[in-house]
């Protein structure tokens, strides 16, 4: 018990010069510095940490002669192969190259007689910056002994020295016998291109894939080229390499999926068509081949006109017809119901149609879905009591469930739209600490929204307007809803809901199309409320329009840059960099 209690009484004086001294070199008080590392090197003379920084220390007072002799003595007395590298360091230091050299050429020897010696050496090497050496003792060892694989460590060397070519080759050839990093190597790859196609280091990652896949098929080669083409927004060709893997390992279809809802994601519509066909002629088993008509069929509905309708409408009835009205169908009789009632306006069919699906045997959950839809529906034609009973309904069988609280989250909706704040709010502050954080989100949303706006003025004028103007845009009536939000920006121009006005209706006019409205808007939210809780939205939205509509990239890019340095904590940050890089075109050699 003594001893114990000797050895955390030491322990804990030892942790303390240590601070103080580590706190004296990053001052640079290096002759403080060198007694205190002195005194814990003379309770633990075999500690490396306390070695190397009495050796630093001594090279930043400029005191050469007096690390190379520590460092000679203390190799008499401990063979550890990366001395030998610091002591050439310490001559290099003294510009004596030939000494360095041989201390260099020692170090190197040893891995001869002890090839794991590598892991002390190379890494010293890399500490004193002197990459040449570092990758020599890496390949020396790993033709002494085969079995090592730094591949991983000489592409981050590589990359250092801007030795791009090698550094792709290495990352290649590690993730070959390590084909479970490819995440992580994919992560660190992409920290040397760019989204353009004809960028330098793009044209040779594609190279050294393509030239893989020609020495030695392997569908690793395949699933990074498939991943390069998709950073470069080349899904087709993302697409011919997944086409590629499906017919090597037909098994799975997990990657043509993925990249279909990459695709709709990137609005690249046409290429999600082929995709999501191919997925419903392909696919063996009925999930998917139900998935891939269902989210095919919602793309659809998406990009077609009033027209066009009818022909979505017998594409459904194709699909019952084909797959049967069951459970295993419900998503899509959702979907469908939905079709009817919000852009064919026939929402006695659609509750109708909803109504006998209710008679399926269903399980609670299945039947809760449906009920969301019977609400949203019925919200849809303004008959807010009658939803209600679903959306209850919902909450009293499945108590905390995730669609419990969506239910009381629709409940909270349909309040606002009738203008009934208090009793919205009251239901939205209980969401705020739901456990699906978009649904939490949303109700924060909201809940400021009213909270912002209710003590404005008795009769809650504008915030009234502006709840019936959203319900216009659930309806699909947008352009009521730009009418009625037009009217809030006329009548309404020193209340605080302009700035969500202005936001709410930039939404809507990108949906129409209209992007130099949509443009107009936001930047009258970035002139006039650049401290509100919107402006890292309108920014990002703003430099979408200018990169994909307007082809503006230096806005874009201003634009970009202000998310990057002044909205650090926004959830577009990531994908800000990322496009301001692409922009700004970084030189990434």
């Amino acid at each position: 018990m003594l001893f114990l209690i000797g050895f955390l009484v030491t322990f804990s004086i030892n942790a303390q010069q240590d601070i103080i001294a580590k706190d004296y070199f990053k001052k640079g008080e290096y002759e403080k510095a060198l007694l205190e590392y002195k005194k814990l090197y003379a309770q633990a003379s075999s500690n490396i940490n306390y070695i190397n920084q009495i050796v630093k220390t001594y090279q930043e007072l400029e005191q050469y002669d007096e690390a190379e002799y520590f460092l000679i003595k203390l190799m008499e007395r401990i063979k550890y192969p990366s001395f030998l590298v610091d002591l050439g360091y310490n001559f290099q230091l003294k510009n004596e190259f030939d000494n360095a050299k041989v201390y260099y050429d020692k170090a190197m020897a040893s891995l001869e007689d002890n090839p794991n010696n590598v892991f002390a050496i190379a890494r010293t090497f890399q500490s004193h910056s002197i990459l040449d050496k570092a990758v020599m003792a890496y390949e020396k060892a790993m033709v002494l002994k085969p079995e090592f694989n730094f591949n991983l460590q000489l592409a981050q060397i590589y990359g250092e020295q801007g030795n791009i070519e090698k550094m792709f080759n290495s990352y290649v050839n590690f993730v070959e016998s390590n084909p479970t990093s490819i995440t992580n190597i994919k992560r660190a790859i992409n920290d040397f291109i760019l989204e353009d196609s004809t960028n330098e280091n793009n044209i040779l990652l594609r190279k050294i894939l393509l030239r893989k896949t020609q020495e030695e098929p392997n569908v690793l080669w395949n699933a990074m080229l498939s991943w390069l083409f998709v950073q470069q927004k080349d899904f087709r060709k993302a697409f011919i390499q997944e086409k590629a893997i499906f017919k090597r390992q037909p098994e799975s279809l997990e990657g043509i999926e993925e990249l279909a809802t990459i695709c709709v994601g990137e609005g690249e519509v046409e290429t999600a068509k082929e995709v999501y066909t191919f997925l419903i002629d392909t696919a063996q088993d009925l999930e998917t081949q139900l998935s891939a008509n269902q989210n095919l069929l919602n793309l659809k509905i998406r990009e077609s006109l009033k027209e066009e309708y009818a022909i979505i409408n017998n594409e459904y009835l194709e699909v019952f017809n084909r797959y049967g009205k069951f459970s295993q169908t419900l998503d899509i009789q959702i979907d469908y119901a939905h079709f009817l009632a919000f852009y064919m306006n026939k929402t006695a069919e659609a509750t109708k149609f909803l109504e006998k699906t209710l008679e399926l045997p269903l399980n609670q959950l299945q039947q809760a879905a449906v009920k969301i839809e019977l609400g949203d529906i019925l919200i849809l034609q303004e008959k807010f009591n009658q939803a209600l009973i679903y959306f209850t309904q919902i909450q009293r069988n499945l108590k905390n469930s995730t669609i419990s609280q969506e239910a009381r989250f629709k409940v909270a909706k349909a309040s606002y739209y009738k203008g009934d704040f208090k009793w919205a709010e009251s239901q939205l502050k209980i969401l705020k600490s739901s456990t699906s954080q978009l649904i939490a989100n949303d109700a924060l949303d909201l809940k400021l929204l009213i909270s912002d706006n209710k003590y404005e003025d008795s009769l809650q004028t504008a915030l009234r307007l502006y709840s019936k103007a959203d319900l216009l845009s659930f309806q699909n009536r947008n352009d009521e809803a730009i009418t009625i939000l037009d009217s809030i920006l006329e009548n309404h121009k020193t209340e605080p809901i302009i700035a969500q006005t202005l936001y709410k209706q930039g939404l809507l006019f990108e949906e129409k199309s209209l992007f130099e409205k949509a443009k107009a808007n936001y930047q009258a939210v970035i002139d006039n409320y650049r401290d509100g809780i919107l402006i890292d939205d309108v920014l990002y939205r703003l430099a979408q329009i200018y990169v994909k509509h307007l082809f503006e990239p230096e806005l874009a890019k201003a634009l970009y840059e202000q998310i990057i340095f002044n909205h650090a904590d926004s959830i577009y940050f990531v994908e800000a960099r990322k496009h301001y890089r692409a922009l700004r075109g970084d030189d990434i050699n």
